[in-house]
């Protein structure tokens, strides 16, 4: 921005400047003895249009060994062309040269002129060290000496040694001109000191130069840097011919930088209007002020009249442009812009590059940068910040490795954000070794360090880590965001630990860091903590709930299998103004398809269609899932279909559907088409992978697979993998080989894998396989309800009620309590819910009506016995009948069968495996009342369809 009069154009040019009497040598390559010359001064035009600092050098050589010219020759005058030759090519090494033979002659003290100029050249080469040694050896200053050192500090950072030199100044009685307010003015913008500048404004009103043009606009960029835009627009408004367009650039400037678009484009409006042409440095300004979506429009206008202006368009305004559209999101445009450019710099490929990271187009900002490199363009710190940072995003470990060496190579690696962001980037490709040495390696960290590297911890699982880090950071005076609170809370989530939330909390108020942000977590880190109370109670408490207000309870309550609630909260929110999102759509979508609330995911799912969402990525995963889970695997089927790119979650999910269906040939098929696609399967394809096998009684294909993950994907197995692996080997009866395979598992086999051996030594009464695997499961998780039943259940198999009533004693001495089997179906978009023996329901009556018309229908006419020795209950055998009768899945089936029309499915979810008797009285109803019953049960789906079932009485 040109708010001040060029320092070259204002007090150095030969014509102001008084000549000293003096001796020079100059050295070039090689001494050169140069005999006393004519001091005339005269001016050889050869010297006025020299560009080239070779040919400066050159014909200053020729000059010297030309005896004749000398006299006609003006010494002074050639070296200050000379100098400000190397001023303009920041050539320090060749000033240097030239401020030696200088010296060697006879010194410089004794010339003003010529020492002023070594100032200037210093000063524009970034040798503030020099430029004071050389200013402090003056015997003899000028106003120009004075304003030439002022601004030499100006110009590289250091704003407080210029008003020190100032008052230095004053103090020494040097009369100050118009040239000295603009590098003194702009030393006080820099240091935000109002004070000082409007104590400069004031000196500059009494000594006269207060209108002189590029004064007026260095005391407007001072206002505007000290964040005083009414001083800046009042001082503006005085002019009284608005025709200067430095001045029109320097209150546009002002505003768009301190965040004024709006009136920054106004005012650039108001300068088109007086018809006062714009320059660069205008357009510029009126580009940057064009900082959001809402100025597209302008924007856009904008670029179109410099297209069709005369102007040359030089690389800044280029350049302006690429940032806009970047802001805009406008990448297409920004491509062309970047395309049609000829001599790009640094500056136009690091934003393009950041354009592409910030847009989520991680894959064209590392095309980008080899695009670059192979024009020729040495990246700098943005550059490799940003490919570090695209490969975090894609999780492509290789190249951000690429990236580290390129920085270590370069000597960037010490820079500190270079730092963060590689720290960043090992923590999403969960590279947790080089993630911690590239944090160690850091010799400056500040508060986004330490932050980042809590967060990829907190990531990655290692929650423990996290919170030793996060206490170290205190103990190092590092201050606690909310950021940070964010990453520790999320540690503390992954630990399941309440006191340690609880805690964290109590910080957090007791410092006044409660922002919406933190209120949002808190409520989602007690959901997920399981403590729903705290939860719903933080809720309330957050007076201004936005959407991620509302997800993070829509997501506790889905989490902590409370589907109901969570679409009564869906419908308390409709009625605020808070617009839903995809993330708290899937969350819902989550909640219909664990109630199997098929007509509420349709629902869903038309709201995505008429809202525009994109059908990709999380919604295509939720959405298959939702339609598995309720039943109708067509429709999740035509999903995966349509999704244009299938992830590896999606692959994963739709394998993990056709396992609930027992439809394992398929699930099989899809898996080797994903490996045929190049995609590399994780633990939780090959989990889907070997539950599809297991519920469809493929036991080769599973033990070939269990194998393969660790022979060709080098994937350790966790417990569930084991646990699948039991449960399919004592599926098909093979518990002895399932013993076995538990003993030789590594380590202590967990209560997941004896809880499948022991299911299975139920299923086929093994009884001494049986008791071991109790044992093991009650020493290994005494507090799981779930397990003691299970145990309970083969105890009562084996009639031995006595054990049966002391572990139940047992249980109950615990305070731990059997989760209640219950069943949901959904009538008219509501979900109707039934417990076993359940006469809560408004239409009970009606209900065991019709179920005792049904079972006596089918006894009558299919001749269906209940199996009473399914009813582990030391009772009599006809109260066993009604326990059988009155189970919760029988209800739902009575209450489907009269208040859904005639024909059409019924759609029945339970939360625990269904009985034997149950099943066979499932298939049974599908043929005589001609009805189509999909029952998903606790570990898959069954299609009861005209007396068959889908999973082949295998389940």
């Amino acid at each position: 921005m040109a708010t001040s009069l060029p320092l070259s154009y204002s007090y150095f040019t030969s014509s102001n400047l008084p000549y000293q009497r003096h001796s020079i040598m100059f050295k070039k390559s090689c001494s050169l003895s140069l005999p006393n010359f004519s001091r005339n001064q005269t001016h050889l035009q050869s010297f006025k249009h020299i560009s080239e600092l070779r040919e400066a050098f050159q014909s200053l050589d020729s000059l010297f060994a030309d005896q004749t010219s000398h006299a006609q020759f003006c010494l002074d005058d050639a070296y200050s062309t000379v100098l400000q030759l190397c001023a303009s090519k920041k050539a320090l090494l060749q000033g240097q040269q030239v401020h030696a033979h200088i010296t060697k002659s006879c010194g410089v003290s004794d010339s003003v002129f010529l020492s002023t100029k070594l100032l200037f050249m210093y000063g524009k080469c970034g040798s503030i060290v020099n430029a004071q040694k050389l200013f402090d050896r003056m015997c003899e200053r000028t106003i120009f000496t004075w304003n030439a050192m002022i601004g030499a500090c100006v110009s590289n950072g250091e704003p407080l040694r210029a008003i020190e030199l100032y008052r230095e100044m004053r103090v020494s009685g040097a009369s100050l001109d118009s040239c000295t307010f603009p590098c003194i003015l702009k030393a006080c913008g820099s240091l935000n000191d109002l004070r000082c500048g409007t104590e400069i404004h004031g000196l500059a009103i009494k000594t006269g130069c207060h209108s002189v043009s590029f004064v007026v606009n260095a005391l407007v960029s001072m206002y505007a840097k000290c964040n005083n835009l009414n001083g800046a627009r009042k001082l503006f408004g005085n002019i009284t011919v608005k025709d200067d367009i430095v001045s029109w650039n320097s209150i546009i400037y002002a505003y768009a930088a301190n965040g004024k678009a709006l009136e920054a484009l106004e005012l650039f409006r108001e300068m088109q209007k007086l018809n006062v042409s714009s320059n660069s440095y205008t357009l510029v300004s009126a580009l940057q002020a064009c900082e959001d979506s809402i100025f597209e429009k302008l924007g856009m206008e904008i670029h179109a009249a410099i297209l069709k202006s005369s102007l040359n368009l030089d690389i800044y305004v280029v350049n302006a442009l690429l940032a806009m559209y970047v802001r805009f999101g406008k990448m297409v445009e920004a491509m062309r812009v970047f395309n049609n450019l000829e001599g790009k710099d640094i500056f136009s490929y690091n934003t393009m590059l950041s354009g592409y990271v910030q847009n989520g187009l991680y894959n064209e900002a590392l095309k980008l940068f080899r695009y670059m490199q192979s024009y020729g363009e040495k990246p700098d710190h943005v550059s490799i910040v940003n490919v570090i940072a695209a490969s975090g995003r894609l999780g492509n470990l290789l190249y951000g490795k690429e990236a580290h060496a390129y920085a270590i190579k370069e000597g960037l690696d010490s820079n500190l954000q270079i730092g963060n962001t590689l720290v960043d980037m090992y923590a999403k490709c969960c590279c947790l070794n080089f993630m911690g040495r590239a944090f160690d390696r850091m010799a400056v960290k500040d508060f986004i360090s330490w932050t980042t590297i809590i967060a990829g911890y907190a990531q990655n699982n290692f929650h423990v880590r996290a919170l030793e880090l996060s206490k170290k950071a205190q103990t190092e005076g590092v201050v606690i965001d909310s950021m940070m609170i964010e990453s520790i809370l999320l540690a503390c989530k992954g630990l399941k630990n309440t006191y340690l939330v609880k805690e964290t909390h109590g910080y957090i108020m007791r410092r006044g860091l409660y922002d919406q942000v933190l209120q949002n977590a808190i409520v989602n880190v007690y959901g997920e903590c399981g403590y729903i109370e705290y939860a719903n109670r933080m809720f309330e408490l957050i007076e201004s709930k936005d959407i991620v207000s509302w997800t993070s309870m829509l997501s506790c309550y889905v989490h902590n299998g409370l589907a109901n609630e969570a679409f009564e909260l869906l419908d308390a929110m409709k009625g605020t103004n808070v617009e839903l999102d995809t993330i708290a759509l899937v969350s819902i979508l989550s909640a219909a398809a664990s109630l199997s609330a098929l007509n509420k995911g349709k629902e869903i799912h038309g709201f995505f269609v008429r809202k525009g969402f994109s059908p990709e990525g999380p919604v295509s995963r939720s959405l298959v899932e939702m339609y598995a889970s309720c039943g109708n695997l067509e429709y999740a089927i035509k999903v995966y279909d349509s999704v244009k790119i299938i992830d590896l979650v999606l692959w994963t999910t739709m394998i993990n559907a056709y396992g609930m269906y027992g439809h394992g040939k398929k699930a099989i098929d899809l898996f080797r088409k994903m490996e045929d696609e190049g995609l590399v399967p994780d633990h939780i394809t090959f989990l889907a992978l070997l539950y599809a096998c297991s519920h469809s009684g493929f036991i080769e294909e599973g033990r070939r697979y269990f194998n393969s993950m660790g022979r060709d994907y080098h994937l350790e197995p966790w417990p569930e993998h084991y646990a699948c692996f039991v449960d399919l080997l004592g599926r098909a009866n093979c518990l002895e080989e399932a013993y076995e395979f538990v003993n030789s598992i590594e380590g202590k086999p967990t209560a997941e894998v004896w809880c499948a051996l022991l299911g299975a030594c139920r299923v086929y009464s093994n009884k001494e396989l049986g008791e071991i695997a109790a044992r093991k499961l009650l020493e290994l998780d005494p507090e799981n309800p779930g397990k003691y039943v299970l145990i309970s259940n083969v105890l009562a198999a084996s009639g031995k009620w006595k054990d049966v009533h002391e572990l139940r004693m047992r249980m109950k001495g615990s305070g731990l309590k059997k989760n209640p089997g219950c069943s949901w179906i959904e009538v008219k978009n509501k979900v109707h819910t039934f417990s076993a023996r359940d006469k809560s329901h408004p239409e009970s009556v009606k209900i065991y009506k019709k179920l005792d018309q049904v079972t006596k229908t089918l006894q009558r006419e299919a001749g269906y016995v209940a199996q009473t020795k399914l009813v582990l209950h030391n009772v009599e055998e006809e109260e066993k009948v009604e326990i059988l009768h009155g189970h919760s899945e029988r209800l739902a089936i009575a209450y489907g069968l009269i208040s859904t029309p005639n024909g059409t499915p019924i759609r029945i979810t339970k939360n625990l495996r269904v009985c034997s008797d149950c099943h066979t009285f499932s298939k049974l109803v599908s043929k005589f009342f001609e009805r189509e019953l999909v029952v998903r049960d606790a570990n898959r789906f069954h299609h009861f369809k005209k007396g068959f079932c889908s999973c082949n009485d295998f389940w």
